[in-house]
């Protein structure tokens, strides 16, 4: 007899086109079907993935779900064949997935440092926009009620988080939640101003509180946490920079996790009012540490389908080993993982 499905929550990262590690993650997940999806929360490219998969599972359930995201990928690939972003001969010899040594990537950065989008690009074109309108129906993520989905963007003017709900996601919603202030106009919704919302929430954890009818949430997790030594190069250093800046957000919302949890187990919070959340964690550092920060716009499809069986491969071997602990604890040790960054401060 088939295990009775467990309803759980996704939080989804962002980060580019490592975007596609989560694809394989989600891919597994609904082809294997002993999860139930009660609710996502994604951010960036985690938005992009949300909607994908929300718009294909409203019309044909978690098969059209992995179709949809098959085609969202596939049509991300198509839209960048032509472009000056590829990697070198000898990187494709080599077999470096990274862009560090296509000039054009080098000039892009150099001249995002001294100009501005409104300056560069003063009519605000975003093919990326245009790809997200064609590729997702958004008429069928509103309509999706298989599931809770909020998107995070973060408020330019109040520097705070903004969550859009799933009955009223649009394309500009999702673009707000994906952009990037040094390359792209901010996203303006109803007169205010939106960038990325990794600076706030990568991803925000707070929306599934309460919302969804379970408190398990699997964070999947494309961002290192932990990068051994000092970077050296410019290149490195603005990497670790972005990694550190998209982590924070999410790292304060485990902590606090953790803390309210230790409140209720010494009894000094009441049971009634605050229950425990449950944390899992779906990462391969392993696999993503080589993989450099110009990778993250390597959309070439022998990459991305590379990235999405790593992350098959992962979500496959996590829920062998976590699926009987989903609904009962935490399958990652929140007091462990803070007193080791802890530790190694004061060491």
């Amino acid at each position: 007899m088939a295990p009775k499905q467990k309803p759980v929550n996704l939080a989804l990262q962002g980060g580019g086109a490592h975007g596609a590690f989560t694809w394989g993650v989600l891919d597994y997940l609904l082809e294997d079907g002993r999860l139930r999806i009660a609710g996502i929360s994604g951010t960036s490219a985690g938005a992009m993935n949300a909607v994908a998969l929300a718009a294909g599972y409203t019309r044909a359930g978690p098969e059209g779900a992995r179709a949809a995201l098959d085609d969202f990928w596939r049509s991300m690939s198509a839209s960048a064949r032509n472009t000056p972003l590829q990697r070198t001969p000898v990187d494709r010899i080599t077999g470096n997935w990274g862009l560090e040594n296509n000039p054009f990537y080098h000039f892009m950065n150099a001249l995002t440092g001294v100009a501005s989008p409104y300056q560069l690009n003063p009519l605000n074109l975003n093919p990326l926009r245009d790809l997200v309108e064609e590729s997702v129906d958004f008429e069928m993520v509103r309509k999706c009620h298989a599931f809770e989905l909020f998107i995070s963007a973060t408020n330019v003017e109040t520097g705070r988080v903004q969550v859009f709900p799933r009955d009223a996601l649009t394309a500009d919603m999702v673009m707000a939640s994906a952009c990037l202030p040094h390359i792209h106009q901010a996203v303006e919704i109803d007169g205010v101003p939106y960038w990325d919302g990794g600076y706030m929430g990568n991803p925000a954890l707070f929306p599934l509180y309460g919302k969804t009818g379970t408190d398990d949430i699997i964070v999947i997790q494309i961002n290192p946490v932990e990068r051994k030594g000092t970077p050296r190069t410019a290149q490195d250093i603005q990497n670790r920079m972005n990694e550190i800046s998209f982590n924070a957000s999410l790292l304060k919302e485990l902590r606090a996790i953790d803390f309210v949890d230790r409140l209720i187990r010494q009894g000094k919070l009441s049971t009634e009012d605050y229950r425990p959340v449950k944390v899992h964690l779906i990462e391969n550092e392993a696999a993503m540490k080589p993989m450099g920060a110009s990778s993250k716009m390597n959309v070439e499809w022998a990459f991305l389908t590379r990235l999405r069986d790593v992350g098959r491969e992962t979500a496959a071997a996590w829920l062998d080993a976590s699926f009987e602990r989903i609904g009962k604890e935490s399958t990652i040790d929140l007091r462990a993982m803070f007193q080791g960054i802890g530790a190694e401060h004061q060491g």
